[in-house]
């Protein structure tokens, strides 16, 4: 079993930035495609974006794209999310998770699961 673990969420203004972190510690994630997904309070956990495990093909959910940038550095086994001019409605709890992007960026795509960053976009 793998344990993901996020980081860098925490308290920012709208129109700020952050960078999220995904890694495990005891295990290599190069070899896995990798998903954000976040839930807010009420809804359904949602998918935001994913990288392959080459990092050659990336998306990106319609209420990110344009402002957000995933990327991965597998020298430093971990994976980031960094989202820009962030919106009130961007607050939730962020997870990242092994599988597949592909054919879509569903839950069911994808087996491992960090325990979540809090990320609270508040004026």
């Amino acid at each position: 079993q793998l344990q993901l673990v996020e980081s860098g969420g925490g308290l920012v203004q709208p129109g700020g930035s952050l960078r999220l972190s995904c890694a495990a510690s005891r295990s290599t994630l190069a070899g896995y495609a990798i998903g954000w997904f976040r839930q807010a309070p009420g809804k359904e956990r949602e998918g935001v974006s994913c990288i392959s495990a080459s990092g050659v093909i990336t998306n990106y959910a319609d209420s990110v794209k344009g402002r957000s940038t995933i990327s991965r550095d597998n020298a430093k086994n971990t994976i980031y999310l960094q989202v820009s001019s962030l919106k009130l409605e961007d607050t939730a709890v962020y997870y990242c998770a092994t599988g597949r992007c592909r054919p879509t960026l569903e839950k069911a795509n994808f087996s491992s699961w960090g325990q979540g960053t809090q990320v609270t976009v508040s004026s």
